[in-house]
């Protein structure tokens, strides 16, 4: 099983260390910002597999980041925030994010939706000629679905069908 890496945007040292130890629970690798001066340089340096990012931070603000962060990266982020207001959860979203959680959170909805931005993240991915989920690949050009190093012609019917259900 793969380790994700989660990387902190958070000012309250009770929620990072209650976020840590939760994250940590279910086998996550969790890194935190340690100077809110530098977060960008700090998220590419650790190269996470996603964000969770507070709105309101020191010097800059969440929605600051995470237009620093889109100019480099795609890294999926979460907001989680302490903000109410439908304005801050539509510029969340404009902006980049992934997700918008407001504090106080459920820590097993926050983990759900993370393995869920997760799986929908790196677990699928499209190229030019099909689509691929773990080790299948379904080559759209030639109507087949490749498993390692076999692979099987597809009806147009069987086609639509897989080409849905990736």
């Amino acid at each position: 099983m793969e380790k994700w890496k989660i990387f902190i945007v958070e000012d309250d040292p009770k929620i990072v260390t209650l976020l840590t130890q939760a994250l940590e629970n279910w086998q996550f690798i969790v890194k935190s910002v340690n100077n809110f001066y530098h977060v960008a340089s700090e998220i590419l340096e650790e190269d996470p597999n996603l964000i969770l990012m507070d709105v309101n931070l020191p010097c800059f603000n969440g929605f600051h980041w995470t237009q620093e962060v889109r100019k480099l990266s795609v890294t999926p982020i979460i907001f989680l925030s302490s903000r109410e207001d439908k304005m801050s959860k539509i510029m969340a979203m404009n902006l980049g994010a992934d997700d918008f959680i407001e504090k106080p959170f459920d820590l097993e909805v926050l983990v759900v939706k993370i393995q869920s931005v997760l799986r929908r993240t790196y677990m699928f991915s499209k190229n030019q000629e099909g689509l691929k989920f773990k080790e299948y690949e379904l080559d759209l050009e030639a109507s087949k679905v490749c498993f390692n190093e076999e692979s099987v012609q597809l009806s147009k019917n069987e086609l639509r069908i897989l080409r849905m259900l990736v």
